[in-house]
């Protein structure tokens, strides 16, 4: 494929931590969709919310309102199971992201095992696209993983950046060049297979900007962080300093990470 003509890079905005908030006390507030609203009209260029099947955070409920009163598409981020697949074909949302899932996990600790599970993966995914609803994996930047993607026919990967947000936090700067490294060729073997690259998990206002200047990429998931920074700036300029500095690093020329290929 031509090199990507690097275009506006997209924001999706993860509202699952306002719903945690919420639910550590029960009742209703603070609303994860009053959240998913005000990122809209702060920027946002889409909301995900991860359904989980323990329901720790975003609720059934949640997904009916996103579903409603989003004028931004709905990224709906769930595991593989035929409970989430049947939540996903009621509502329909415009896209399904399949990430893995451990009951015992703080957060999603990787990426999918596509390679090792594709005939099982392919078979879940096909009501889902002949419902219309754009299927993403959330997989490591690794080539098997990426193949496997792209043979049982999901448009988009989503990589997973959490091993290198780790590396930025702790100052391991070899660990970083090596996870940026993955990352780039990750993104660019999944764009000359035709997939569409999209990368999340852990960054911060100190990592994305080398993650947002690798030029395949299309779009960004961000959710914790913007979520725990809001506590101090507001939602709405949280959203727009991440805004920026996504936009500052893809408008700029050169290589990011002191030349790895």
């Amino acid at each position: 494929m031509t090199e990507p003509n690097r275009p506006p890079l997209r924001l999706g905005v993860n509202i699952d931590h306002v719903a945690t908030i919420r639910n550590a006390r029960g009742g209703a507030h603070p609303d994860p969709v009053k959240a998913a609203l005000m990122a809209e009209a702060a920027g946002a260029d889409g909301i995900t919310a991860h359904l989980r099947e323990d329901r720790r955070h975003i609720s059934d409920d949640d997904i009916g309102r996103l579903m409603a009163e989003l004028s931004k598409p709905l990224n709906f981020e769930m595991a593989a199971t035929a409970e989430m697949q049947a939540i996903a074909l009621k509502h329909q949302p415009h896209a399904v992201c399949i990430v893995p899932e451990k009951r015992e996990e703080r957060t999603t600790e990787g990426g999918l095992e596509v390679a090792g599970d594709d005939n099982r993966l392919a078979e879940f995914i096909a009501p889902l696209r002949e419902a219309g609803c754009r299927i993403s994996m959330f997989i490591e930047a690794d080539p098997g993983q990426i193949e496997a993607s792209a043979k049982i026919g999901a448009p988009v990967v989503e990589l997973h950046t959490g091993t290198y947000c780790e590396a930025v936090i702790a100052g391991d700067q070899a660990k970083v060049l090596d996870e940026l490294r993955k990352l780039r060729e990750g993104a660019r073997y999944a764009w000359e297979l035709g997939l569409e690259p999209h990368a999340g998990h852990g960054l911060t206002f100190d990592s994305v900007e080398a993650v947002a200047a690798i030029p395949e990429l299309v779009e960004l998931n961000i959710g914790h962080f913007l979520i725990g920074d809001a506590i101090f700036t507001g939602l709405k300029d949280a959203i727009t300093q991440m805004r920026s500095r996504m936009d500052g690093a893809r408008g700029e020329i050169g290589d990011p990470v002191g030349g790895v290929a």
